[in-house]
């Protein structure tokens, strides 16, 4: 079966900062990528919007869109209040009697709507509601202890700070490098790339543990490292549970922290400030004494988010961090990821020299690209 050509829908908020999912399909499926839906900046490149995405198309209307030939209609953001708007269930019935299937990541399910569902039907396509959970998922029960590869998880100082890219990143760059790795999502933006896995912020709360432990069983024969896909933040009022729910299902022996390095306030890019954020070494305890209540671990480096700072800013953010925490820190989208990439060879090292079950020791600092 060939690969699905997106045309996604990101229409209202299309930005470096609004439509994570857009932007991480453009970033990692540039070539299976036709265009971009969206009115606000129609006649646009994403490269004008993003920074990256070259000469991929911005277009404002369903019809102009289809003229560039894709298979399927990807929805790129959460419309406000996760209600489809008018104008979308029309774009994409538009889109299935164009020949495309719907790929969607919404916690509304596309496939629940009659009119879109008859549509599909009428036309033989396909509705992926990627956040739909398996039925059958169990409560954890820590077997994922006991898997054979060296498993990395990321955890952040907030949602949307560059969990899934630096774990991208790193995968990408350790399978060049001979480590057999494994990426392991957990979000719907992560399905879309890899094509399976489990959108553990849609699970059940007693499960999402257990969906957890379920991945890494899955993805660990024939793998050397493990890159497990984190989300939220530990303190974030809203999402906290899905992040200690990863942690505790997935067992993992080493984290790496992410942070993007000029938000100071938890949910500042969307919402109004209220809940500052703590300074990393207060969130390395935190990682590191609730996941280790479980199985014991370590930070071993610090993934850094620095789109809006100037590249002098940035690398002074990246020392900053390293200052601070004593850990190899830099962006690896923006800079070379060399020092998260010897953190987790030395942390797999550690590992294998031992014994799993006891916490990989830091890895000294590394140098910064």
């Amino acid at each position: 079966m060939a690969a699905p050509r997106f045309l996604i829908l990101a229409d209202g908020d299309f930005g470096p900062m609004t439509s994570k999912t857009a932007n991480s399909v453009i970033r990692y499926l540039p070539e299976r990528t036709v265009g971009v839906l969206d009115r606000q900046h129609a006649g646009k490149t994403a490269q004008d919007i993003l920074g990256f995405g070259g000469a991929i198309p911005v277009v404002g209307t369903m019809r102009d869109g289809l003229a560039f030939g894709p298979t399927a209609v990807l929805v790129g953001i959460a419309p406000q209040g996760g209600r489809l708007p008018a104008a979308w269930r029309n774009w994409l019935a538009e889109a299935l009697d164009g020949g495309c299937d719907l790929w969607s990541g919404l916690h509304t399910f596309l496939s629940d709507d009659p009119v879109l569902a008859a549509k599909a039907q009428a036309a033989g396509r396909q509705i992926l509601d990627l956040r739909k959970p398996p039925a059958d998922l169990p409560v954890a029960s820590g077997a994922a202890k006991a898997v054979e590869p060296f498993v990395v998880l990321t955890v952040g100082t907030d949602c949307n700070v560059g969990k899934m890219t630096a774990q991208l990143q790193l995968a990408r760059e350790l399978n060049a490098g001979g480590i057999r790795t494994r990426f392991v999502p957990t979000g719907q933006t992560g399905i879309m790339i890899e094509g399976w896995g489990i959108a553990v912020d849609a699970v059940i709360s007693d499960f999402v543990a257990g969906a957890a432990e379920r991945l890494v069983l899955q993805s660990a024969e024939g793998a050397d490292v493990l890159l497990v896909e984190g989300q939220g933040s530990i303190n974030h009022p809203g999402y906290s549970a899905v992040t200690l729910g990863l942690m505790h299902g997935s067992c993992p022996d080493g984290l790496i922290l992410c942070h993007q390095s000029s938000r100071e306030y938890i949910g500042d890019y969307r919402e109004a400030a209220w809940l500052r954020i703590p300074p990393l070494r207060e969130y390395i305890r935190l990682y590191e004494t609730i996941g280790s209540a479980v199985h014991p671990t370590r930070v071993i480096g610090i993934s850094l988010n620095t789109y809006d700072l100037s590249d002098e800013a940035a690398r002074q953010a990246c020392d900053s961090a390293t200052r601070e925490t004593g850990l190899p820190a830099t962006d690896p989208v923006r800079f070379d990821a060399a020092p998260l990439l010897d953190a987790v060879r030395l942390g797999r090292q550690t590992y294998l020299n031992g014994s799993r079950g006891e916490a990989v020791s830091a890895p000294a600092v590394g140098r910064r690209g």
